[in-house]
């Protein structure tokens, strides 16, 4: 087997996959992937299932090295500069690390998250079905929690396997969709109206957890002591203090703010690749379309296979290179010999 050293990494990186749906009504959180989507297609690119476990790099920079033979990887997900051994290497494609190689990531551009997918998967033992780690609950593999400067990720040996790039809709900066409710009955139209028509910002104090907004205050018409009930990934619940949080995959699996909205399943991996300080706003659609988009999206990653494409390399023979005039007629400012003198009959030809 091949394993990826690392010899450095920043927080908010860990070993994620699909999460572990099924068993919220005993209080097991879900985890898993903040952006399902990149890491879908980084897997997809080395020839896994989708939701695989992947490294999920946070906004900060890492290293890897192949030990003990070559490493297959793709990078997904937000932009950064990334090489191998001084090789560029670019996001939503391929490449295979020989043995002692490294692979140095930058910090994040214009998002939060890369995932990075090995040809094979992660080893590990999975915990309830899952090896999504969730440091708060003890829970995930190989290393239940964040991964930190010398951890190993075990894995196969890379294939002969072809590089390939992977084509992805384009990136949009456009309001992130929710759905009002369950207990949107719990603040006026008019709050209901500035939590639209406001811009927000993601406060630096955010984590896996939850997302806290930086915005105006929603005020609540009967207080915020609810019931507790249910949550999903998305839920956007208002605490007594009338800054909003939104719910992300580590959260607890049931809550006793009011929820005045919802983030809906398609737009979840673009909200939480939204970097904090940055402004976005929200935008209500109707349960109908949400529906719909989470059927696009559905089959968005259903199709990822049919995305992928052949990198075609062009290896250049420098040697051949040196000896060949490629630029035309070349000549000498010192060496009159070398001169091309242009005729009265070269300069009147056909046109």
């Amino acid at each position: 087997m091949s394993k990826l050293v690392i010899a450095s990494i920043g927080p908010a990186s860990s070993v994620q996959d699909g999460g572990r749906p099924g068993a919220q009504r005993y209080g097991l959180v879900p985890s898993g992937a903040m952006d399902r989507l990149a890491l879908a297609a980084a897997n997809t690119l080395v020839g896994n299932e989708p939701f695989t476990a992947a490294v999920e790099v946070g906004p900060f920079g890492a290293s890897f090295t192949a030990r003990g033979g070559a490493a297959r990887i793709a990078l997904a997900g937000a932009p950064r500069n990334a090489d191998i051994a001084g090789r560029a290497v670019a996001s939503d494609t391929s490449a295979t690390l020989a043995d002692g190689e490294s692979l140095t990531l930058g910090f994040a551009r214009g998002g939060s998250f890369s995932y990075l997918a090995i040809e094979g998967g992660i080893a590990g033992e999975p915990m309830f079905g899952s090896l999504a780690v969730n440091a708060r609950a003890g829970l995930g593999s190989p290393y239940a929690r964040p991964l930190q400067a010398g951890d190993e990720l075990q894995t196969k040996a890379a294939s002969s396997a072809p590089e390939r790039r992977i084509e992805l809709p384009a990136a949009t900066d456009a309001p992130i969709r929710v759905v009002w409710g369950p207990q949107d009955d719990e603040f006026a139209d008019e709050t209901k109206k500035l939590f639209v028509d406001s811009e927000w910002k993601i406060s630096a104090t955010s984590d896996r957890m939850g997302y806290r907004l930086e915005g105006p205050l929603l005020k609540h018409l009967h207080g915020h002591n609810i019931v507790s009930d249910g949550t999903v990934n998305g839920s956007l619940q208002v605490p007594g203090n009338g800054q909003p949080i939104v719910l992300m995959p580590d959260r607890g699996t049931s809550g006793g703010y009011p929820k005045i909205a919802t983030v809906i399943s398609a737009d979840l991996g673009r909200f939480a690749q939204i970097p904090a300080g940055r402004a976005f706003r929200f935008r209500a659609v109707s349960m109908a379309e949400a529906q719909a988009e989470a059927r696009k999206f559905a089959g968005l990653l259903r199709t990822l296979p049919e995305r992928l494409r052949a990198i075609e390399n062009i290896d250049l023979n420098i040697d051949a290179l040196h000896d060949a005039n490629v630029a035309g007629h070349a000549v000498s400012a010192v060496d009159a010999g070398t001169w091309h003198a242009v005729s009265l009959a070269d300069a009147s030809g056909p046109d």
